[in-house]
């Protein structure tokens, strides 16, 4: 079996083939052809700097531990020596490159059981909201073209020096970013009115915005991820996990409409604006979703597959899994690992039918196994990727990202998160189901499986009260 350093280098240049087949489909899909010319001069280049920049990587695992023995102190002292020299040569190549590059490496600051954590803290701490920024002359350029003005003529005070900064905010319209928030929030109204008050997005100032800028509400909170200052506005971690998951099982399952760059730079939380603090000082989360630029929609078909199988894996149903992989374009020889790659389990744990079946604890022995598997089957994931459809692949994404922050937030995935999920898929399967029906019959037999289906989430949800009551009495520990 490879060592984990090999593993985490495969692992890597896994993600990097990723990343390099979502910009070229990013390019395909391009609706500005000047930008895409502009990409494809550049793309000679980037190849050639991606190829130095492996080499360099590889020779250096290669060289620095050759002769060490394995499991000695020595190995793991160098080996972190090593992991951390190549994510900053990794993070210098996604900034020279920037763009896509730099989503790459965003998405490699999510990974953290697959990935070795010191490529996880390096891109963490440099690519969320810290990517390279335009000069404020290039800003009044662009207003100059918009508005025929500069931003001190146009707004009562601006600041020259940007709060943040995004990776590809130069190969996006603006406009389509601001309907995107708009059509988002309005699901929620239409589709998911029980939550609609717990998301937000900024508003838009229509009149102040053109393709090129953007103009939103300022927004004040807490990231995500930043746990003391979550306290500090009086709101648990807990309940803010459950909301996150909450909120993008009903974009999933329900609406076909996702948010597919959900990382903790582009997420705050504020206390619900209308709420009062409970008797022990705790708030209810609203959580406020940024950067609407990369949305994707599901069709009928897709999103009922999708939410089927997210039924199936809650629900340990080994047949239910295969029937909606295949569906989905896995084939009859894939589909035990796509369901271990989108739960990080492996296949016993996923159709073990215990209770906390899928929970991941965030221990150091969950990781190893999770970066021994994955490089075991290094290859039989690239071909898993290379048939899934993109927009499958982006919830996957999306998928990586909210498990980072949950992870953050209550330190590895909790028996409540699958509930929802669960909760949320299965009557996003009911009502997709429903909608479909054209007989009495048909309309009977739906009825009965939702009975059915409640009853089983009832027991589910009573199993879930009995372990936190057991984990809250003081004789448990």
């Amino acid at each position: 079996m490879a060592s984990l350093w090999r593993a985490g280098t495969k692992l890597t240049l896994l993600a990097s083939a990723l990343g390099g087949g979502g910009a070229a489909a990013l390019i395909a899909t391009s609706d500005d052809p000047a930008t895409a010319l502009k990409l494809s001069t550049t793309v000679p280049r980037r190849l050639f700097d991606d190829a130095v920049a492996a080499a360099n990587i590889v020779f250096d695992y290669e060289y620095s531990l050759w002769g060490i023995p394995e499991g000695s102190n020595k190995r793991e002292k160098i080996k972190h020596e090593v992991h951390l020299r190549s994510a900053e040569k990794l993070r210098d190549l996604c900034f020279k490159n920037g763009g896509i590059y730099i989503k790459l490496g965003q998405h490699l600051g999510q990974l953290e059981y697959l990935v070795p954590q010191e490529y996880v803290q390096t891109m963490r701490e440099s690519m969320l909201n810290k990517c390279p920024v335009s000069s404020y002359e290039q800003i009044c350029d662009v207003f100059k073209k918009e508005f025929g003005e500069t931003p001190d003529k146009v707004f009562a005070e601006f600041d020259p020096v940007p709060i943040a900064s995004a990776s590809l905010a130069q190969e996006l319209d603006f406009l389509t970013e601001a309907k995107n928030s708009e059509k988002c929030l309005e699901n929620f109204r239409k589709l998911s009115p029980h939550i609609a008050s717990y998301v937000y997005a900024p508003k838009v100032y229509w009149n102040l915005s053109t393709s090129k800028l953007l103009t939103m509400e300022y927004m004040d909170g807490a990231y995500v991820n930043d746990v003391k200052a979550i306290k500090k506005l009086g709101i648990r971690p807990h309940e803010l996990s459950v909301l996150v998951s909450q909120t993008f099982a009903e974009m999933m399952f329900k609406h076909g409409f996702v948010h597919c760059d959900p990382h903790a730079a582009n997420m705050l939380v504020r206390p619900m604006p209308s709420s009062k603090a409970s008797i022990l000082g705790w708030r209810k989360p609203q959580l406020i979703l940024l950067d609407h630029g990369l949305y994707r929609e599901l069709d009928f078909n897709t999103r009922a597959n999708y939410a089927a199988l997210w039924k199936a894996l809650i629900f340990s149903d080994a047949n239910g899994i295969k029937e909606c992989s295949i569906k989905l374009g896995v084939g009859e020889d894939l589909y035990p690992l796509f369901a271990g790659v989108l739960t990080m389990r492996p296949w016993n744990r996923v159709i073990d039918p215990s209770m906390d079946h899928l929970v991941i604890h965030g221990s150091e022995s969950d990781r190893s196994e999770l970066q021994m598997y994955a490089s075991e089957y290094f290859h039989e994931i690239s071909e898993l990727l290379r048939r899934l459809p993109r927009v499958i692949l982006l919830m996957m994404k999306t998928n990586d990202c909210l498990r980072a922050v949950n992870n953050t937030l209550i330190q590895g995935s909790s028996l409540e998160t699958f509930f929802i999920i669960g909760k949320v898929s299965s009557e996003a399967v009911i009502e997709a189901k429903m909608s479909q029906s054209k007989s009495v019959l048909t309309w009977f037999n739906i009825k009965l499986d939702k009975i059915v289906l409640e009853m089983r989430l009832w027991a589910m949800q009573m199993a879930l009260l009995l372990l936190q009551l057991r984990k809250a009495l003081p004789w448990s520990h």
